[in-house]
């Protein structure tokens, strides 16, 4: 895969914004990885990793404080939509997020914001169902302990980058 430039577009807020900071760190046809700071600054982290699962709909993210101490792991549920002909990427939020502490613990967010969405129009019914099946996707995967396996090749890469 060349490496594209990378919208992310949110549903709440209505929002698309070029991700033209981030840097493509690997890209393959099942996978890319990113190294990004943030875009406006913030007090709970400073910069991160994430890797785009292109197959399964995630999009995975290790947080960082400044100081290169790790905070915890932000999955996205997300949608991809690839323009080979402008060689780009526009990654749609579907709004269900899943946090996963250093001590483990798991918490779910933001699924008032994907009911929400879906009562405003602003999500199909197709889109509201795909997003509801790839969080418990990505559940079963934390919940059965395959979570550290599945994102072996990510932290892999981000190892020896570091």
């Amino acid at each position: 895969m060349n490496k594209p430039t990378l919208y992310r577009k949110r549903l709440i807020p209505d929002e698309c914004v070029a991700l033209k900071d981030d840097v493509i760190l690997y890209a393959d046809e099942t996978m890319m990885i990113t190294k990004w700071n943030t875009l406006k600054p913030r007090q709970d982290f400073h910069h991160g990793y994430s890797c785009y699962y292109l197959k399964e709909g995630f999009k995975i993210s290790r947080f960082y404080r400044e100081d290169h101490s790790f905070v915890y792991w932000y999955c996205d549920i997300v949608s991809f939509s690839v323009n080979e002909p402008e060689n780009t990427i526009l990654i749609t939020d579907l709004l269900a997020d899943v946090i996963i502490m250093p001590d483990s613990s798991v918490k779910v967010l933001d699924l008032d914001e994907l009911c929400e969405a879906k009562e405003k129009g602003l999500l199909s019914s197709e889109d509201f169902f795909h997003s509801v099946k790839l969080l418990g996707n990505l559940l079963n995967i934390i919940e059965t302990g395959r979570f550290l396996e599945f994102t072996q090749k990510f932290m892999e890469i981000i190892s020896d980058i570091k």
